[in-house]
């Protein structure tokens, strides 16, 4: 007898395929059974016949490294049918832990936590499965977290040749243990200071190890062309298959380059770059707003940010750096005090919700000083949102047969970007049943089949007998963000285990280190 049949269920299968009609059994964690014999003979037989039934969705980028540890049960992405996490990106990771340094280095991204009790992959893998996790994870080996790891507090440099080879080494042993990839934000600190020899030699290793190298590259505004070139020539010299995180152009001038962004990947992959992206379904974006600082300023530590900022000495020349960036993406001049909203701010929460502009009015100072002066005196997190791109050029990318879906969903702040909780019922209810964008089977093939693909996961990502019972039964016609959950969702099941079933939710913590 079998444990769950889903009856007479509108197949979507991960592949791309037409949707089918057919009864779908699972025994323990794994598919058991599809076609269209009536089988009746299951412990719990779920009529399914006005729902979509789906493989479990899997999010390309994301940052929940601590969040996991902070919500055991996943519920923000399980509450929106994501049960399988690519973690580590941008760069930005939490192993091996060298100390202080790197927990500040990260903290605006991936939050606060007091207890960093592990120091190897091997130590945070274990502390994971001690009390059990409520998606599957899977992780990036994090160049933030190599850099600190053999440079030290001084990370914020170019690194010699003998460190060049330990961070080498190091990446060797983690992708020996079974991590998927290698990540690296050469936007942020201090993986902007990384050389191109650091980097191909850390691409050897990727390539060697046939792994995946994800990248927030360099510059995503005014010089977003020549940042592109940079990594598709980094891959097609290494050899490496290429994940470029969260692709798009930002502020209005650069919304027109979008197209010929897409002709670059396009054409390296003709020249046999293996090259792909992900995108998350908003034409706005949330990080940190020390990011907004210029990169000589970022490599310094946070005391000594403070102080510069500190310093009126410093901060006319400081504007004129952010006014008229050379080199680095100076969001602040893209987009505009009036479109960058301060989304939490620890030392000063009256500032919460507000503009750059609305803060520096009722401060009577000029949006620049207003900024100095909050990140000057910030001790803790400290957290935007931007808005990004056209909904134009969003469209565009999304609709690329190369383009899969991602989160980018960060739990750093008590007030998350809604990305973190309803990004898959936007991607669905607005551009798939709303908008027609793409159809629905395209759709589920960009968030499940294609990212398991990337990854090079065996058993995930389509629905298939034999595979895990990861599924999703929704009724797409009434996806709807409500609060914390998401209305829609019949049923959700993880490795056979019910995380949402009859109405009522379950926290199984099947999830597995992948």
């Amino acid at each position: 007898m079998y444990d769950h049949m889903f009856r007479n269920a509108l197949v979507v299968d991960g592949s791309g395929e037409e949707p089918y009609r057919a009864n779908v059994a699972i025994f323990g964690d794994r598919i058991a059974f599809i076609g269209k014999e009536g089988i009746t003979r299951a412990k719990n037989v779920v009529d399914a016949s006005s729902f979509v039934l789906t493989p479990g969705f899997i999010d390309m980028h994301t940052h929940t490294d601590l969040q996991v540890l902070r919500d055991r049960d996943m519920k923000a992405k399980v509450h929106q049918g994501i049960l399988t996490d690519v973690s580590g990106n941008c760069g930005i990771g939490v192993f091996p832990d060298s100390g202080e340094a790197l927990h500040t280095a990260v903290e605006d991204v991936l939050g606060v936590y007091d207890s960093w009790s592990w120091k190897s992959y091997g130590d945070y893998r274990s502390l994971l499965l001690s009390d059990g996790i409520g998606i599957n994870e899977a992780f990036l080996v994090s160049h933030t977290a190599l850099r600190y790891a053999v440079l030290g507090p001084e990370a914020g440099r170019e690194a010699s040749d003998d460190e060049i080879s330990r961070m080498c080494s190091l990446l060797d042993e983690l992708l020996d243990a079974g991590l998927w990839g290698f990540s690296s934000g050469l936007y942020y600190s201090p993986c902007l200071f990384a050389s191109e020899k650091e980097l191909l030699a850390l691409l050897g290793v990727v390539r060697r190890h046939d792994k995946l190298f994800a990248v927030h590259h360099r510059c995503e505004g005014n010089d977003v062309i020549a940042s592109l070139g940079e990594v598709l020539s980094l891959a097609e010299k290494s050899g490496v298959r290429l994940e470029i995180s969260h692709l798009k152009a930002i502020g209005k001038d650069n919304q027109a380059k979008v197209p010929q962004m897409l002709g670059m990947i396009e054409e390296a992959r003709k020249r046999s770059v293996d090259v792909k992206a992900d995108q998350y379904p908003y034409a706005y974006g949330s990080t940190s707003l020390f990011s907004l600082l210029p990169p000589h300023i970022l490599g310094l530590s946070r005391f000594e940010q403070r102080l510069a900022l500190s310093l009126e000495s410093e901060r006319e020349e400081l504007k004129d750096e952010i006014i008229h960036p050379s080199g680095w993406d100076s969001v602040y001049e893209m987009v505009g005090p009036d479109d960058i909203r301060v989304l939490y701010l620890e030392s000063h929460k009256e500032c919460n919700g507000r503009t750059l502009s609305e803060i520096g009015k009722d401060k009577g100072k000029d949006a620049l000083d207003a900024l100095f002066d909050l990140l000057s005196e910030e001790t803790g997190l400290a957290v935007m949102t931007d808005v990004t791109q056209s909904d134009e050029s969003l469209r565009m990318i999304m609709k690329h047969p190369l383009v899969s879906f991602g989160t980018d969903a960060l739990y750093s702040s008590p007030m998350p970007h809604p990305r973190s909780y309803h990004s898959t019922v936007e991607y669905l209810s607005r551009y798939v049943v709303g908008e027609h964008l793409m159809t629905l089977s395209e759709a589920i093939r960009k968030m499940t089949g294609e990212n398991a693909d990337k990854l090079g996961l065996k058993d995930r990502g389509y629905v298939r007998e034999g595979y895990k019972a990861d599924l999703v039964l929704f009724d797409p016609d009434k996806l709807e963000a409500d609060g914390d959950y998401n209305k829609g969702f019949e049923a959700i099941m993880i490795s056979g285990k019910p995380s949402l079933m009859n109405g009522k939710w379950y926290y199984p913590r099947a999830g597995e280190v992948l």
